[in-house]
């Protein structure tokens, strides 16, 4: 299959640190464009570390050219050096970060607005000098999230949850092809875990987003992705359908520590109406 019809497509990389530690061994992973996908793992199998090399944002062990990390057709980094196109690999690669990665100091609508800092000239940026149509653009995607009221609100005011929501729609903003989500419910309760996983899934089948999103719960990956990546010791030790990961299975892959991934906490739909089923607001009167 010809590479630029993965989204994502890993060859043999490796990484290691201190100590002769491996965090990643070879590892070897594809993402056909417009899959969900979950990756799996207990603390240190290398979730992480692998989205970190995915985005570019940290380089693989020097070799002889055999480990690639190529998005949507462009190599990131090849043989442990990250390529000069980065930026540009970068604006349409989306990062949802277990910490949210808000600017608490400003508002949610401005925090929104740096998503298409990749899509703008750089002095416009620096000066913070944001067009109507992209305020409205803004407003657009608070609004599919359910944050559109809280625009003007300072981030740092936000619950977690909230603040995840807005972290997305940061991510609707830059237009990302791609998103790489990272435990992004780890700290959430139950309800908030569910609106933020229908959020994922909803852009992934509505706007045909690839989403990689890394789980410690597999009730979720089970839930919302039909394909499940499960890591141990830096290496793939599971890649196929999520059904499969029954609790007999995740034992003989993982041992004792398959207590820790099925620890997931279990929210109901029925807890709550999913966002998306919420009219869309007309936003340019709001600006």
């Amino acid at each position: 299959m010809a590479a630029a019809t993965f989204a994502i497509k890993v060859s043999g990389l490796s990484k290691t640190f201190r100590k002769g530690a491996k965090a990643l061994n070879s590892v070897s992973v594809s993402l056909k464009r417009g899959e969900m996908v979950a990756l799996i793992g207990a603390s240190g199998s290398g979730k992480s570390t692998l989205l970190r090399h995915i985005g570019g944002l940290a380089e693989a062990d020097r070799c002889d050219g055999v480990a690639t990390v190529d998005v949507l057709g462009q190599t990131v980094q090849c043989a442990g050096r990250i390529t000069r196109n980065i930026r540009h690999i970068r604006s349409e690669l989306g990062f949802v970060f277990q910490q949210f990665n808000l600017v608490g100091r400003l508002s949610v609508l401005t925090n929104v607005l740096l998503g298409g800092l990749g899509n703008m000239p750089s002095w416009r940026g620096n000066l913070g000098l944001f067009s109507r149509a992209e305020k409205v653009a803004a407003m657009e995607a608070l609004a599919r999230v359910g944050m559109e009221s809280y625009a003007t609100q300072r981030a740092s005011t936000l619950s977690g949850g909230q603040q995840q929501r807005a972290a997305i729609a940061r991510t609707l903003v830059q237009k990302a092809r791609v998103l790489l989500a990272d435990e992004p419910i780890a700290s959430l309760d139950p309800a908030s875990s569910v609106r933020v996983m229908d959020m994922l899934k909803a852009i992934n089948e509505e706007d045909g987003i690839t989403v990689l999103v890394s789980l410690h719960q597999v009730d979720y990956a089970i839930r919302y992705c039909p394909r499940t990546i499960a890591m141990r010791d830096g290496r793939v030790v599971y890649d196929g359908p999520s059904t499969a990961l029954t609790p007999d299975f995740l034992t003989e892959l993982y041992g004792a520590e398959s207590d820790e991934l099925m620890l997931g906490r279990r929210a109901q739909p029925e807890e709550l109406a999913p966002v998306f089923d919420r009219p869309r607001l007309a936003v340019a009167g709001a600006l």
